[in-house]
């Protein structure tokens, strides 16, 4: 056996052996009692040891979370990172009184309530750093090549429905450090043929998700399978909200929509450039 083969078996071993440490530690987190009931019974469709792996998340990461509503991804990445790496979410905008849009009004209060509860559970989540994110008024990130990794979990759909979904990516692209990743997860349409696709409320075409990444600058790294839903036919009279865990049709066909899940979701690892293009 030659050096250099060995060499490659032992970073083969080291590699392995780091993934299994980041699974079992990423594991424990998300069986911690902090966690809400509620929260944890969604690990069955949101699968976060390995959607987190795929991303390539590491604990000496400077991680962005955007809009993490409830917290469902917060509880896990701020105790990950606390030692070693540092979280900072973009909450929706406060609510100074201006606020009109039922959504947004709505949005607001569950960003305090996350707000509160990583105050009152510091040993848990550590320090999270806050900042307001709502585009297009507010799209400053908190500075440009600032962080390893950006994660956005079902919310682009939100901005494409408002018209400024590239404006958000470039707002992204321009946070990330050279070479840092864009971790997304998003709603995903039925696709058609190669050109078209059949968009029910709330869901996207992933070529579309693609293309728009790439027209902000981002090359795709891989796509994921992890969160798929075969079960889930994107036809429902609400979209994608008649699917738990929204159920917006309430009692109305909710077996139906309980034993379906989640809806069916893309999976997709973006990176900024090491070098810009000339």
């Amino acid at each position: 056996m030659t050096i250099a083969v060995k060499h490659w078996l032992l970073a083969a071993v080291l590699g392995l052996g780091a993934a299994s440490s980041m699974a079992a530690d990423l594991q424990h987190i998300v069986n911690s009692d902090v966690r809400s009931a509620e929260n944890k019974a969604r690990d069955q469709y949101r699968h976060p040891v390995e959607t987190l792996q795929f991303f390539g998340l590491q604990p000496t990461m400077h991680v962005l979370e955007i809009w993490p509503a409830k917290g469902w991804y917060t509880e896990i990445l701020a105790p990950y990172l606390k030692e070693q790496g540092h979280l900072t979410i973009a909450r929706n905008r406060q609510n100074d009184g201006n606020l009109e849009d039922p959504k947004k009004i709505h949005w607001a209060r569950l960003a305090d309530k996350l707000d509160q509860t990583i105050v009152k559970n510091p040993s848990h989540f550590g320090v999270v750093e806050s900042l307001e994110f709502d585009p297009p008024a507010m799209l400053y990130l908190g500075g440009i090549n600032r962080y390893d990794m950006i994660i956005s979990c079902r919310n682009s759909h939100v901005w494409n429905e408002q018209g400024f979904l590239l404006d958000v990516y470039r707002s992204f692209f321009d946070a990330l450090k050279p070479g840092g990743i864009l971790a997304m997860e998003e709603h995903r349409s039925s696709t058609l043929s190669s050109i078209a696709s059949r968009a029910g409320e709330g869901y996207l075409d992933e070529y579309y998700v693609i293309s728009v990444a790439k027209e902000a600058g981002f090359e795709l790294v891989s796509r994921s399978e992890i969160n798929a839903n075969p079960k889930d036919t994107k036809d429902y009279p609400r979209g994608v909200y008649a699917l738990p865990p929204t159920l917006a049709m309430g009692d109305q066909d909710k077996a139906k929509y309980l034993a379906i899940g989640e809806s069916d979701r893309m999976t997709l690892k973006f990176r900024k450039p090491i070098k810009d293009p000339q």
